[in-house]
C-alpha cells in the first residue's frame, strides 16, 4: 500500500490507513475552493479587508476634494465673468452720472455673448432690477472646439441617488436648501452687500438641491456707484460633472471589492483550508478513539513544505504528537520494567516465606529471615527510586533555575565523599580550577548527578585503587570528569548503563542497586541542555583491545 504523502502517524510509524484519512478526505471533496459558511476565520478576512476598502471610499465621498475644487474653480471664473461685464457696463456709461434707463442697458447686455445658462442682472443704487439677460436668444453664439462635455453615464450614481432621495423623503416634508433657494433671481440684500464697493460671491441650492453659483460687482464709473450687475450660473452644471467623477470613483470602487473578494477568498482558501485540516484531523483522531478499545494515532496532515506559520504549526503539531506517543511509549515500557523488577524480589520473598515454614533448624530460619530482610529492604530501595524517577519531570519543570558556582558546589561534594572513599582505603583526587564557574541551572538536581558519579565510582573501587575528580570549561561549556581505576565497564554494557534498571554489579553488590541511578542522571543532565557518557581508560587508544584501566563518566554542561 502505498503511503500518504501528507499525512504521519508518527516519524517514524508506518501502519495502515485508518478512517481518520477517508473521512478527511471526503471532507476536502465536499467542501470545493471554500466553503465560506463553514469558516469563520474566511469570513473574518473577507470582512475586514471589505471594511478598510469601504472606509477609504466613504472617506473620499465624504470630504469631496474634487467637488470643493470645482467649485472654486466655477466661482473664480463666475467672478471674472461678472467683473468682464461690469468693466463693458463701465466702458459704455463712461461719462454717465446716474444708470441709463432699461433700453440702453438692455442693448448692451444683448451684445454679451454669455454662455448658455448664465444670466446677468443688472440694478440702480436702490436695488431696482434694470435689465437682464433674461430671454434674449443666443443662438448666434458660435461653439468652441474641445469644450464639448462628455455625457457618460453614471448609473451607480443615480441609482445610490434615488435610493438617498427616497429615504430622506421619509424624513423630510419638502427638499431643505442653502442660499438663494427656489429663487433664480438674486435677492435684494444680496445685491445692496456691494455698495460698499465690493464684490460679493454666494453658492446655494435651488429647490431641487442643484447648485447655483450668484456673483455680484459694483459698476464704478469715475468712483460713483452706478448700479450693481449680477451674473447667475445655470442650476446643476457643477452637480453632473460631480456625478461623473463619483461615477468613476465608485466603478473603480465595485472593481476594487471584486478583486478583495477574489483576493481574500484566495487568501482564505490558503489559510483557513489548512487550519481546518489540522483542527479536523486532531478532532477526528480524538473522537474516533474515544469510541474505540484499541485507539490509533491521530494522524496530522503533513504541510511543512509551507514556508510561513502554518507550515510551522504543521510541524510542531507532528512533532508534539511525536513526542507524545514517544512519552506514552516510554511510560509503557517504564511500567512494564517496575513490574518486572518488582516481581524479582516478591518471587524471592514468597519463596523464603515459604520455605521458612518448613525449616526446623535454627541456622536456616535465620538464613531465611536475612534473605527476606534483605529483599524487603530491596523493594523499598526500588520503590523509592521508582517513585523519584517517576515524579523527576514534573518536578524539573516546576522547579525555579538560578545561578550558582559549580565549582563550589564539587567542592563541598569532593569533601563530603571523599572521606568515604579513604576510609575504604580508595584515593580521592579533586582536581578543581581555582576561577569560579557560573552555570544557570537547578543546583540540587545537578548536585544529585555528582553525587551518583562519585558513589559509583567508589562503590567498584577497591583498597589501593584511586578516584579523580576534575573539571574544565572549553569555550561555551564546561566539562566535569570522573576517572576511577577500577574494573572498568564491559564493553557489551557501554552503551546500556543508561537504561533504566540495567545494573552490572560484582555478585556480592547484588540488589543494592535498583538500576536507575544513571538513568536519572542522564534525564537531569540532558534537561540542563547537556550531554553525559560513559568511557573505559585504556593504556593506549592504539590498542582498543587491551584491557582496561578503569571508567571515566563525562558530563558536558552549557555555560
Amino acid at each position: 500500500m502505498q503511503k500518504e504523502a501528507n499525512v504521519v502517524l508518527g516519524e517514524d510509524w508506518d501502519g495502515p490507513s485508518s478512517g481518520v484519512e477517508s473521512e478527511l478526505r471526503k471532507r476536502r471533496e465536499q467542501r470545493g475552493f471554500i466553503s465560506l459558511n463553514r469558516s469563520p476565520l474566511a469570513r473574518k478576512i473577507i470582512t475586514f479587508n471589505l471594511l478598510a476598502l469601504v472606509i477609504l471610499v466613504a472617506g473620499v465621498l465624504y470630504l469631496n476634494p474634487f467637488r470643493d475644487s470645482l467649485v472654486l474653480q466655477r466661482e473664480r471664473g463666475l467672478v471674472i465673468e461678472t467683473q468682464l461685464v461690469a468693466d463693458v457696463l463701465e466702458a459704455h456709461f463712461w461719462d454717465a452720472e446716474t444708470l441709463p434707463n432699461g433700453a440702453s442697458v438692455f442693448a448692451n447686455l444683448a451684445k454679451l455673448s454669455l454662455p448658455a445658462g448664465v444670466d446677468a442682472y443688472v440694478y440702480n443704487p436702490e436695488g431696482t432690477l434694470v435689465a437682464s439677460t433674461i430671454g434674449i436668444e443666443r443662438s448666434g453664439i458660435p461653439p468652441v472646439s474641445g469644450l464639448v462635455q462628455n455625457t457618460r453615464s453614471t448609473l451607480i450614481t443615480d441609482f445610490l441617488n434615488s435610493m438617498w432621495e427616497g429615504v430622506s423623503g421619509l424624513f423630510t416634508s419638502e427638499t431643505e436648501s442653502d442660499g438663494f433657494g427656489s429663487t433664480v433671481e438674486p435677492p435684494l440684500e444680496f445685491v445692496q452687500k456691494t455698495s460698499d464697493g465690493s464684490t460679493q460671491v454666494n453658492t446655494g441650492l435651488d429647490s431641487q438641491g442643484r447648485a447655483v453659483f450668484t456673483v455680484a460687482t459694483p459698476i464704478l464709473v469715475g468712483g460713483v456707484n452706478l448700479g450693481s450687475v449680477a451674473v447667475t450660473s445655470a442650476e446643476g452644471e457643477i452637480d453632473f460633472l460631480v456625478r461623473s467623477e463619483r461615477e468613476q470613483v465608485l466603478q473603480m470602487f465595485v472593481i476594487a471589492i471584486l478583486v478583495s473578494v477574489g483576493l481574500s477568498l484566495v487568501l482564505a482558501s490558503t489559510i483557513a483550508n489548512p487550519l481546518s485540516d489540522l483542527a479536523a484531523a486532531a478532532e477526528l483522531g480524538r473522537d474516533k478513539n474515544a469510541r474505540k478499545m484499541s485507539p490509533n494515532r491521530v494522524r496530522i496532515p503533513d504541510l511543512t513544505a509551507r514556508p510561513d506559520e502554518i507550515g510551522r504549526l504543521s510541524g510542531a503539531l507532528r512533532g508534539m504528537v511525536t513526542a507524545l506517543y514517544d512519552r506514552i511509549e516510554g511510560n509503557e515500557q517504564f511500567a512494564a520494567d517496575v513490574a518486572h523488577e518488582i516481581k524479582n524480589p516478591l518471587a524471592s520473598l514468597r519463596s523464603a516465606v515459604g520455605t521458612l515454614r518448613v525449616a526446623k533448624r535454627e541456622d536456616q530460619r535465620d538464613k531465611l529471615l536475612d534473605v527476606i530482610d534483605h529483599d524487603v529492604r530491596r523493594l523499598d530501595r526500588l520503590v523509592s527510586d521508582i517513585s523519584n524517577a517517576s515524579r523527576l519531570d514534573s518536578e524539573l519543570v516546576r522547579e525555579e533555575e538560578e545561578q550558582f558556582d559549580l565549582l563550589k558546589m564539587l567542592g563541598n561534594i569532593n569533601d563530603y565523599l571523599g572521606g568515604d572513599a579513604k576510609s575504604k582505603g580508595v584515593e580521592f583526587i579533586s582536581d578543581l580550577p581555582a576561577e569560579p564557574i557560573h552555570i544557570h541551572g537547578l543546583e540540587a538536581r545537578l548536585a544529585q548527578v555528582f553525587v551518583n558519579l562519585i558513589t559509583n565510582a567508589i562503590s567498584f573501587c577497591e583498597d589501593g585503587d584511586a578516584i579523580r575528580v576534575w573539571a574544565r570549561k572549553r569555550e561555551n561549556r564546561v566539562l566535569i570528569v570522573i576517572e576511577d581505576t577500577g574494573p572498568g565497564i564491559p564493553d557489551q554494557a557501554l552503551y546500556k548503563i543508561f537504561q533504566r534498571f540495567y545494573s552490572e554489579r560484582p555478585a556480592g553488590q547484588f540488589g543494592n542497586n535498583s538500576g536507575l541511578g544513571l538513568a536519572i542522571s542522564k534525564q537531569i543532565v540532558e534537561a540542563h541542555g547537556g550531554v553525559i557518557w560513559a568511557e573505559n581508560i585504556r593504556p593506549t587508544d592504539a590498542d582498543i583491545t587491551s584491557d582496561p584501566l578503569g571508567a571515566r563518566f563525562v558530563v558536558g554542561l552549557p555555560v
